[in-house]
């Protein structure tokens, strides 16, 4: 995939994030504020204060949010529902450098709530995937027992399971094994 760092980075997160959702979880990941600086811990989210209930909410809230987005049904819906995402936030683009990360774009207003963090950043990076004609490698696992969702980044854009390790090898085993009974 031919995005930067800074953008593989912010679909990955947005990824993260949808699979914590009850919908493709399976059940509420982030269910208190320990999981939420867990979360955000693991994706590098800088400039993260200390977190509080509001903030949790917040990001529970963009999540929801990002998962309408990403069920939208067409590319209009996703347009629209996108644009809806990032109105609600301050977008304003700075150069950083940070963290041992290369330079990169930040979108996020100073000061911005996490959950506003989030939404400016992964919105962007969605609506860069979106105009970049990149859409369908945002995708949902083919395997039937899992609803994550993930990001294609296989240069002929033929990955379908959102681990090949678990769902791809799970699925493989499984139509050999019927191979081998008929």
């Amino acid at each position: 995939m031919p995005f930067s760092h800074d953008m593989t980075h912010s679909l990955a997160t947005v990824v993260e994030l949808v699979n914590t959702a009850p919908e493709t979880h399976g059940e509420e990941a982030l269910t208190d504020l320990d999981d939420l600086a867990d979360f955000l811990r693991r994706r590098e989210v800088s400039g993260v204060g200390a977190l509080g209930q509001r903030d949790l909410d917040g990001v529970r809230g963009v999540r929801a949010a990002f998962c309408e987005v990403i069920a939208a049904p067409d590319r209009d819906g996703v347009i629209t529902r996108l644009n809806a995402l990032l109105s609600g936030t301050r977008i304003i683009p700075r150069l950083t450098e940070h963290d041992g990360h290369p330079l990169h774009i930040h979108y996020f207003a100073p000061g911005s709530s996490v959950a506003e963090h989030l939404a400016a950043d992964c919105g962007v990076a969605l609506a860069h995937l979106l105009a970049e004609d990149e859409w369908e490698r945002l995708r949902a696992c083919a395997a039937p027992d899992c609803s994550h969702v993930f990001i294609d980044e296989s240069r002929n854009r033929s990955r379908v399971y959102c681990d090949s390790r678990t769902c791809g090898n799970r699925m493989h085993v499984a139509a050999y094994r019927a191979r081998r009974r008929a």
